[in-house]
C-alpha cells in the first residue's frame, strides 16, 4: 500500500504543480515547449537503445514457448499456433498475442483453499480489462491526431464521429473515454485487493497506473468540465510537432499544461520501464520463433572446436577387445568375428 500511496502522491504533486506553474508567464513556456520537446528525445533514443540492444542479442537456440503439439510424424496432429513449426505459424501466433492477448486469455491462476485443494482459475476480467484498455488507448492516441496535423485525416474524423457516437452529453462523450477510465481504474484496484499482487508490485508499477489514469483524468475534464480553447491547444501542438514555435498562446488553460506535463513524464520513464513490452514482445524469442527443433538441427554457434571421438574409432580402436570378449561389433572386422 505504501507503493501505491507514494505513486498517487508522485503524480499529484506533478499534475498540481504544473497546474500552478502553467498561470506564470515565465515557465509556460518550458511547461509547454521545452519540457515536451525533451520528453520527446528521451523517448525515441531510448526506444532506440533498446530495440537495438534486444535486436542485436544473439539466440543461438530454439526456446519458444509452447503448449501444443509440436510437429512430428505425418499421421500426428500439430497445433500449428500454439506449437508453430514454420515462420507462417510464429507469424500468425505473434499476430493473436500482438492484437488479442492470447496467452493472457489462456492464462490461469492457482489458488490452495482451506482444504489443501489447488484450484485454478482463468483471468478472463484481467483479458476484457486489458483489451479495453490497449483498444481505447489507441483511439484516443489515434483521435489526438486531429491536433497535430493540418488538414485532418478524413479516417481521424470518421474515427472520432463514430467513437461519440453517444449523444448523452455536449460535447459529445467518448465510448473510450469511459472505457479507459474504467479500466485503468479496475486495473489498480486489483493490484491493492489482491494481497499476492500488492506483496509483487512495485512503485514503478502502480506509478505507471497512476500516470496514465491521471492523464485520462485531466483529459475527460478538459473535454467535459473546464472550458478549453482547442483552436490555441491545435496551435501548440503544431509548433510542438514543426518544431516551428516555442510560445504558449496565452488563451491556454493551465490544465492543458498540467495534462501535457503528465503526459511528457509519461513519455520520458517510458524506455525505462515495463511499458516496453509494446516493443518487446516483437523481439522475444519466446513468442516469434517457430518450433522446428525436430526438422532442423540447430548448432551453438558459441561452441569451441573441441576433438571428438567417435564410436566407430573407438570400436576400431578396442576391436581386438571386444572380439576377444565376445561383443558384437560393426564394421569391416565384423567378418572376423
Amino acid at each position: 500500500m505504501m507503493h501505491a500511496a507514494l505513486s498517487a502522491l508522485a503524480v499529484l504533486i506533478i499534475a498540481l504543480a504544473a497546474l500552478v506553474a502553467g498561470g506564470q508567464p515565465a515557465v509556460r513556456p518550458f511547461l509547454g515547449a521545452i519540457f515536451p520537446a525533451a520528453a520527446a528525445v528521451v523517448f525515441l533514443a531510448g526506444l532506440s537503445w533498446r530495440v537495438v540492444v534486444w535486436a542485436r542479442s544473439p539466440v543461438p537456440f530454439r526456446i519458444p514457448v509452447t503448449c501444443g503439439q509440436q510437429a512430428s510424424l505425418p499421421w500426428i496432429r500439430p497445433a500449428r499456433l500454439d506449437n508453430p513449426s514454420s515462420g507462417l505459424g510464429a507469424a500468425g501466433r505473434m499476430a493473436l498475442e500482438v492484437l488479442l492477448f492470447r496467452s493472457l486469455l489462456r492464462d490461469a491462476r492457482a489458488q490452495r483453499r482451506e482444504d489443501a485443494r489447488l484450484v485454478f482459475r482463468d483471468t478472463i476480467g484481467l483479458w476484457i480489462a486489458a483489451l479495453a484498455f490497449h483498444y481505447s488507448l489507441l483511439v484516443v492516441a489515434v483521435r489526438h491526431l486531429r491536433f497535430f496535423l493540418q488538414p485532418v485525416p478524413g479516417v481521424v474524423t470518421a474515427l472520432a464521429n463514430l467513437d461519440g457516437f453517444f449523444q448523452v452529453t455536449m460535447p459529445a462523450l467518448y465510448a473510450t473515454d469511459v472505457l479507459l477510465v474504467g479500466a485503468l481504474a479496475w486495473l489498480l484496484a486489483r493490484r491493492l485487493r489482491r494481497a499476492d499482487l500488492r506483496y509483487l508490485s512495485l512503485f514503478a508499477d502502480y506509478f505507471v497506473l497512476c500516470l496514465l489514469l491521471g492523464i485520462a483524468t485531466t483529459g475527460v475534464l478538459m473535454r467535459h468540465v473546464v472550458r478549453v480553447d482547442v483552436v490555441a491547444v491545435k496551435s501548440l501542438a503544431l509548433g510542438l510537432v514543426t518544431l516551428s514555435s516555442a510560445q504558449v498562446p496565452t488563451s491556454i488553460h493551465p490544465l492543458v499544461l498540467a495534462h501535457l506535463a503528465l503526459v511528457s513524464v509519461l513519455l520520458a520513464w517510458f524506455p525505462f520501464s515495463k511499458l516496453m513490452h509494446m516493443a518487446g514482445v516483437f523481439l522475444s524469442p519466446t513468442r516469434n520463433l517457430a518450433n522446428n527443433s525436430r526438422a532442423a538441427r540447430h548448432v551453438n554457434p558459441w561452441n569451441p572446436a573441441v576433438k571428438v571421438h567417435t564410436y566407430a574409432e573407438w570400436e576400431e580402436e578396442f576391436r581386438d577387445k571386444l572380439v576377444a570378449a565376445g561383443l558384437p561389433v560393426e564394421g569391416s572386422g565384423n567378418d572376423d568375428q
